[in-house]
């Protein structure tokens, strides 16, 4: 083989191996953002690259396949539905105090699940593997809990967090923690009766 031949094969071999590892690469980055969703876009952009943030994405399922994450028992979906009844009845009368125990029954829940519960950045980002989908609106209830406790956050705010809540509640359950009530039939509405 002539040394031109040499450089040829060699230069053929680099390009195959470069055009292997970035199709890896997009795979990876395509399997990432399905799994992360919107937290993949907010990772890229608080970090410099999207390899070191693709990095962190990795490290959070390395990290979360030591979790011992454990089902919840038929009782405890009882009892976390019947405690988000209360929640959401106590809002009418305290929104704020409401907002508040809506945290408590989340940090519970997720804890008896499995999840860290001392540190909430953890608790996000070990949350973030599973629960991609509702991360963005527990991020946002966090944050209006944090500011109703300094009495910061308007009864509309309020409000939008216990709905934000409620939508990782009714993940991690796997069914809506109220049920959805019919309403009454008005004199207007019932069928007439027949002779």
């Amino acid at each position: 083989m002539s040394p031109a031949q040499v450089v040829l094969l060699l230069v053929v071999a680099a390009v195959i191996a470069a055009a292997v590892v970035i199709g890896i690469r997009m795979q990876r980055s395509r399997k990432l953002q399905a799994t992360f969703g919107d937290e993949y876009t907010r990772l890229v952009s608080e970090h410099e690259t999207k390899a070191a943030a693709e990095k962190e994405m990795l490290d959070r399922q390395r990290r979360h396949a030591e979790l011992d994450l454990r089902p919840l028992t038929p009782e405890a979906r009882s009892r976390y539905a019947d405690e988000w009844q209360e929640v959401q009845a106590r809002f009418v009368d305290a929104p704020e105090d409401s907002v508040g125990a809506a945290d408590e029954v989340v940090t519970r829940l997720v804890g008896e699940i499995g999840y860290p519960t001392g540190d909430y950045d953890d608790q996000v980002a070990q949350l973030s593997v599973d629960h991609a989908r509702t991360l963005s609106a527990y991020r946002q209830a966090h944050e209006i809990s944090e500011r109703a406790r300094r009495h910061e956050a308007s009864v509309e705010e309020l409000r939008q967090a216990v709905v934000q809540y409620r939508e990782l509640v009714s993940e991690l359950l796997g069914e809506e923690p109220v049920p959805p009530q019919r309403p009454q039939p008005t004199a207007e509405s019932r069928p007439a009766s027949r002779p």
